[in-house]
């Protein structure tokens, strides 16, 4: 066994101990500790008792080099991966993998980030379902932003044999930067912390790698000089003067020192070579040789001296440096001249666009029209990769460099805001939008920002930016339409029906002449649902077109998604069966592509489904499945929805106290986050609760509020042409008749089910007229019930 591992018991025992659990359950654990202590020793190890004990082992070593490309270390661990197991996969998810893998040509389909991460949990757990698991990364502190949120999105949601092996750099003093980094369980991840080896550890270590035994006054300076640090102390030794006998050893002062006296002695072609090798993620002999000028024999002779003096190491035709310090040394030590000219160099030998963009970028001191081309290029290829923290990165690079445009601003910020960093995108888009020119350009921006406004529920405020890049979208029609889709679907949420509406049909008829056919789906699928929300019945050739025009590797949210969209207006219409069977299918999509957002939205429509259909216990299940997912996901809204959906499957199974406190919750959290309309339903919900108890005096207390804010007016305007035109196809409902009469008849034949929006409003306009006791008319024949009544309410927010 290493001499490094031999010297720790302690921390070989907790780690034998922690792949003894990662057998049987999801686990984690991180090795931290400063350079040079022995992390990556007791890494290695780790593995080779994991291989031992039966484990699938993944891994990779991230890189210090600025030149690395998106998705490396994901790459690195996919590498391994059985081609059979690859195959398996869905083809979008191959498509993923060949795009990270670099295996695809320009004219294959892109892929996003969400697709990637559902794709490596996927490759994962069907490697679990075989044998346990480890993935093992080394210097987690320089994984690539890509490859970091992919093994975050996967580590909340294994459950099987899978054990995550990580070392972090990091000060004796410094918490650990690995906060990034969750389980499924609160527990689930163990932490270790390397400390100095003792001088008898530093001995043993020494001798066995060395092959040479120190005096111990020698060994005492050493332990002294290192403070215990493995890798310093191993230099110390290699350096150590041992002269004529009687001689003090002379023993540099610092590691810098050490480094630079060790690279030093060595050929200057040799340390050219070095600096070449330093300088990129992926060194090979070949390459560095020819950056350099260098024939294959020479650099072979050349690095033959640089192995046997353990700089580096030669794995197959890859040159890697032995400790990442060593690298580190030879890079800074180099002039800044002397690395712009090698990067230059390593452009021109790179094939990949984001490769040769950074070491473009790194070679230039100045915007120069070139490097901010190729860095364009490269953030093109990084999005259409599915990593859009990669395209961000770059453009933000050539931002930098001189050349910010506003352009290149929209671009970033919408990298930004793809890659799940709203924040980063505001700050580069608030500053500049009203300096940016009339135009497309301002409208778009307008749109990225109403975008935000959306995501934080933020829906008038969405609204009012939306109306503003109408008027400054300069006739670009696709711009135009895209902005009234939003623009609808703010307003629907905001309870501005009769808006919503007429930019619903805007967006409609100045689709028509785009022949832009996804964009189209989305706006016929909009439109359909605005209408049927508004009383105005389902329109099922509008709806047909839109299925029949949709693109199902269309990355549009799921609310402009003409399938969801179906599947809730079968529910509405009373066909349960068929939107069960839709609803599952859009389920499925969305669980191949990783968009655990849009899988709150379905939760929250499946639960409804099944409470329809009297399929309490599947209504729990998926409720159950919510609030983790919830919980994996984080945040305020998230939380309401999956407190939400509890408490109406609560409520319908007569959990008073359950359907209480997450009701409650739901409300509290969406007033403190400042989206109280986000907890309508739970509102609704206390209030069936309430009503099934016989509390009817409190369910008219709780449901108020949503009466008060009830704008009959919008929904007046919504269906007054409707009415003119259909005569009596609305249900004579009178407002002023006794509820009682009107709840006892079925819905079939009291209230037709395509106009729920003119229902709810004259139902609503009654709640008050009730007395407590009179009341029990609803709950006793609450079998009469319209479907759509117990989400009318509350559809626009939550269907966000």
């Amino acid at each position: 066994m290493n001499a490094g591992v031999v010297s720790r018991p302690v921390e070989s025992r907790v780690v034998s101990e922690f792949l003894q659990s990662a057998a049987e359950r999801a686990s984690g654990f991180v090795i931290e500790g400063e350079a040079g202590i022995g992390k990556t020793t007791l890494w290695l190890a780790a593995q080779d008792v994991a291989r031992a004990r039966g484990f699938k082992v993944l891994s990779a070593r991230a890189g210090e080099t600025e030149s690395v490309l998106a998705y490396a270390s994901l790459a690195d661990l996919l590498a391994d991966v059985d081609p059979a197991i690859l195959a398996q996969l869905p083809h979008v998810q191959r498509g993923a993998v060949d795009r990270v893998m670099l295996r695809a040509g320009g004219d294959d389909p892109t892929t996003d980030q969400r697709v990637v991460a559902a794709t490596f949990a996927a490759v994962v757990d069907r490697l679990a379902a075989d044998s346990p698991v480890l993935i093992a990364i080394d210097d987690v502190q320089w994984l690539d932003r890509s490859s970091q949120d992919v093994v975050a999105f996967a580590a909340r949601r294994f459950k099987g044999r899978v054990a995550l092996l990580l070392t972090e750099r990091s000060d004796a003093d410094a918490a650990s930067a690995v906060t990034w980094l969750n389980l499924s369980r609160p527990d689930g991840i163990e932490r270790v912390r390397l400390g100095p080896l003792s001088l008898g550890g530093l001995h043993t270590l020494i001798s066995a790698r060395l092959g040479r035994s120190f005096s111990r006054p020698a060994m005492v300076r050493i332990t002294e000089i290192s403070g215990g640090n493995p890798f310093y102390a191993l230099e110390l030794a290699r350096a150590m003067d041992v002269g004529s006998a009687g001689a003090e050893p002379v023993l540099p002062g610092t590691l810098a020192e050490l480094m630079r006296l060790r690279i030093g002695r060595l050929d200057t072609d040799a340390r050219q070579l070095l600096l070449a090798a330093s300088a990129d993620a992926n060194p090979t002999v070949e390459l560095i040789a020819g950056v350099t000028g260098t024939t294959l024999e020479r650099a072979g002779e050349l690095l033959e001296e640089a192995v046997d003096k353990g700089i580096v190491v030669l794995d197959d035709d890859l040159v890697r440096f032995s400790h990442p310090l060593l690298a580190r040394s030879v890079y800074t030590d180099a002039t800044a001249a002397q690395r712009r000219a090698m990067h230059r160099s390593l452009a021109s030998a790179a094939w990949q666009p984001e490769l040769r963009a950074r070491h473009m970028a790194l070679s230039a001191a100045r915007a120069e029209p070139e490097v901010l081309h190729a860095l364009d290029k490269a953030a093109v290829s990084a999005r259409a990769r599915g990593a859009p923290a990669a395209a961000a990165e770059l453009i933000d690079l050539a931002i930098g460099l001189g050349g910010d445009t506003p352009t290149r601003r929209i671009r970033a910020a919408t990298n930004h805001l793809q890659a799940g960093n709203p924040e980063s995108a505001r700050a580069i888009l608030e500053p500049s939008v009203d300096q940016l020119p009339l135009g497309p350009l301002r409208a778009t921006a307008f749109n990225l920002l109403a975008a935000m406004q959306i995501h934080d529920n933020s829906f008038m405020r969405a609204a009012d930016l939306l109306k503003r890049a109408l008027s400054d979208d300069d006739a670009n029609d696709a711009l135009h339409v895209q902005s009234l889709l939003l623009l609808s679907f703010a307003q629907l949420n905001a309870g501005e029906f009769g808006e919503s509406l007429r930019n619903a049909e805007e967006a409609v008829a100045s689709s028509d002449e785009l022949g832009v056919l996804p964009l189209r789906s989305r706006v016929l699928a909009l439109w359909v649902s605005v209408r049927f929300m508004c009383g105005l019945g389902l329109d099922e050739a509008s709806l047909s077109r839109a299925l029949e025009l949709e693109d199902p590797d269309d990355g549009a949210p799921i609310n402009f998604r003409a399938s969801a969209n179906n599947a809730l207006l079968l529910a509405y219409s009373g066909s349960l069966d068929k939107a069960l069977s839709q609803m599952q299918a859009v389920a499925q999509r969305c669980i191949e592509r990783g968009a655990e957002n849009d899988m709150m939205f379905v939760a929250v429509f499946s639960v409804l489904i099944y409470l329809w259909r009297g399929e309490f216990h599947d209504a729990q299940v998926v409720a159950d499945e919510t609030v983790e997912r919830a919980e994996q996901l984080g945040g305020d809204h998230m939380h309401v929805i999956s407190m939400t959906v509890r408490a109406a499957v609560a409520s319908h199974r007569g959990r008073e106290r359950e359907a209480r406190e997450a009701g409650q919750d739901a409300l509290d959290v969406a007033q403190r986050c400042g989206s109280p309309r986000l907890a309508d339903w739970s509102t609704f919900s206390l209030g069936f609760l309430e009503v099934s108890l016989g509390n009817y005096a409190e369910a008219l207390d709780r449901l108020q509020p949503l009466v008060a804010r009830f704008d009959p007016d919008s929904f007046t305007h919504c269906c007054s042409s409707a009415t003119r035109s259909a005569g009596e196809a609305f249900p004579a409902i009178n407002p002023k008749n006794s509820l009682k009469s009107q709840f006892r008849q079925p819905s079939s034949q009291s209230v037709s089910p395509k106009y729920p929006g003119r229902r709810l409003f004259l139902i609503a306009q009654s709640y008050p007229k009730i007395h407590p006791h009179s009341a029990h008319c609803v709950h006793c024949s609450n079998r009469f019930l319209p479907k759509a009544i117990l989400t009318d309410f509350s559809f626009p927010a939550i269907v966000k």
